[in-house]
């Protein structure tokens, strides 16, 4: 759909967070890319700006090859930025302005879809050449193909953790993550051994981490309060240790 809507106008790529990416992924994923039309790709990392330094000469070469954009005297490029949900969208506008301008954050980050709300206004970049950036709020497609692409996006924080319910992606992420053979978490959580039992993982997230909850019991005698361990706030926990890097570098698709 994006594709189609950019048509002849120069675009890049940029699929950002490749610090939690699995690195021998990388050449694959550019193979398949390429093969879908999609040459201009950058991976990028806005925690450390690694390869962000590469955009902004890809850009004004991109722009300069066009003659469609080279009527103008004054040469200021004005470019928009479109992803999917909690991609990174505005850390790679404030990874830009540090770099180039030395600037501050211009733009809210947060590790939830959803922080921003609407097209803003131009955001300077840099100074040469002039660049300015629009930052929009994440869009996905209406319909998803399936639940599995659903269950990734979710996993990569893209749809909020409660509209799929935390315990589902768990048991998922368990799934992938022995599939991908990352068992990070069998230390991490003190397992004897790499299992696909979502309660036992979650039982020994949930002891190693103390999250426990008090629970009210009806009883002959009276309500009696219990402690017993709490296994969504286990699961919301190795979620997030997931989303940080903490279980391995893992490429869903």
């Amino acid at each position: 759909m994006l594709q189609e809507a950019l048509g002849i106008r120069p675009h890049i790529l940029v699929l950002n967070k490749m610090d939690l990416a699995d690195p021998h992924q990388q050449p694959k994923v550019l193979e398949q890319l390429k093969q879908e039309g999609c040459s201009n790709v950058v991976f990028t990392d806005c925690q450390r700006d690694g390869n962000v330094r590469k955009i902004v000469p890809l850009v004004a070469k991109l722009v300069s090859n066009s003659p469609r954009y080279q009527r103008a005297e004054n040469v200021e490029y004005c470019i928009m930025v479109i992803g999917v949900p909690n991609m990174g969208k505005s850390s790679l506008i404030n990874s830009l302005r540090r770099l180039h301008l030395k600037k501050g954050k211009a733009t809210a980050v947060g590790g939830e879809p959803g922080i921003t709300k609407a097209v803003l206004t131009r955001i300077q970049v840099c100074e040469k050449p002039l660049i300015y950036l629009v930052d929009t709020p994440g869009v996905l497609p209406p319909k998803l193909e399936d639940v599995e692409t659903g269950m990734k996006l979710a996993l990569c924080g893209a749809i909020r953790d409660h509209l799929v319910g935390e315990d589902i992606m768990a048991d998922y992420l368990l799934y992938t993550l022995n599939k991908h053979q990352q068992f990070r978490y069998v230390q991490r959580y003190g397992l004897a051994e790499a299992c696909d039992d979502i309660e036992r993982v979650l039982k020994h997230v949930a002891l190693t981490l103390g999250k426990t909850r008090k629970v009210k019991v009806l009883t002959g005698t009276g309500n009696v309060n219990v402690t017993t361990l709490d296994y969504s706030a286990a699961a919301y926990e190795f979620i997030r240790a997931f989303r940080a890097g903490h279980l391995g570098r893992v490429t869903l698709d």
